[in-house]
């Protein structure tokens, strides 16, 4: 039996990690009052304006839906405050929140943050921790404040990383636990015993926005380094390298490590050189890197569909010594 009362909520998000919170907050005994989110933009190869996940969820839900412009909009800040909310709920909004906005629910904000913090605070932690090989991630619920994913935590859920696994289908799973989690965590708010536990400032590491340049592939790199990139940027903005003076995207990859990588020691032999076609026949692609082999399973040429390295080097054959550099 629950004592504690039905809270209002306002949610902030905008993506579609941010939907299965919204979904479970929706299907959960407390109410929904507005979903703020980010204005419409442009999207995909078209550039048309389409919804963001989180406001067709909301409008499907007939959930009052609020696209300030910018959070300092007085106009704004009196129409969240007319909402009479206990509590906010942040899941990747994609902007920082002002005082002013932060200040409107009684019981303060709360966020869906997919990293076991203090590690990886920032806009990308999933890919961030991908790139990095990290084994193990996570989701940490903790209150808004004004530094960067800074606020005390009230609690965390664990999940490990597979070696094969993409940022997308990590990321797909992360919302799917931040949701349950988040849920449990209102009911501890709003009964008043949540438990909140400062975070050690001295061990956090930050996780920066993506951007294209994080695709350039540095074939000098170990294997593992290069794999973890490739898995880590899918699907955006993609590891990418030039090869023939073409653009080639590269999807999925596999290790096959020579020796243990020692940085700026390589193998003296011309077929080892990072970056040189070492063999690229049938189904296998493969490239030198500072410490061995990468295979590549699945590439997309600038412009083209994805395929496997099959069909790749079928249309566009290579040659044991041509090489693949980070500029055309």
């Amino acid at each position: 039996m629950v004592d504690a009362p039905a809270l209002r909520i306002v949610f902030f998000g905008t993506p579609a990690f941010a939907v299965p919170t919204l979904e479970a907050l929706l299907a959960s005994r407390h109410a929904v009052v507005a979903v703020v989110t980010q204005p419409d933009r442009p999207r995909g190869r078209g550039q048309k304006i389409v919804d963001a996940p989180v406001k067709a969820r909301a409008t499907a839900a007939g959930v009052p839906l609020l696209q300030p412009a910018r959070l300092r909009d007085a106009a704004f800040v009196e129409d969240l405050r007319a909402r009479r909310a206990d509590l906010g709920v942040v899941a990747a909004y994609g902007k920082i929140l002002t005082d002013d906005v932060l200040a409107v629910p009684r019981l303060g904000m709360i966020n869906v943050h997919a990293s076991l913090l203090p590690k990886y605070r920032g806009a990308a932690p999933v890919h961030r921790a991908v790139i990095a090989g990290e084994t193990e991630t996570g989701v940490t619920i903790m209150r808004v404040v004004k530094a960067l994913d800074a606020g005390p935590m009230l609690a965390k859920v664990h999940r490990a990383i597979g070696p094969e696994e993409t940022s997308e289908a990590l990321e797909r799973d992360l919302a799917r636990l931040g949701a349950s989690l988040l849920v449990e965590t209102v009911e501890a708010v709003a009964a008043g015993r949540v438990v909140e536990t400062p975070q050690d400032d001295a061990a956090s590491t930050y996780a920066p926005r993506l951007t294209r340049e994080d695709g350039i592939v540095d074939w000098a790199k170990s294997a593992i380094a290069i794999h973890d990139q490739i898995r880590g940027l899918h699907p955006w903005p993609h590891a990418f390298s030039h090869v023939n003076g073409r653009r080639v995207i590269l999807l999925s990859s596999r290790c096959q490590v020579r020796a243990r990588y020692v940085p700026g020691e390589y193998q003296v032999r011309a077929r080892y050189v990072p970056g040189t076609v070492v063999e690229a026949h049938g189904d296998r692609l493969l490239i030198a890197t500072g410490d061995g082999d990468l295979q590549l399973l699945e590439v997309q040429p600038e412009g083209k569909r994805a395929m496997t390295a099959r069909d790749f080097l079928a249309g566009r054959p290579l040659a044991d010594g041509d090489r693949f550099t980070s500029a055309p």
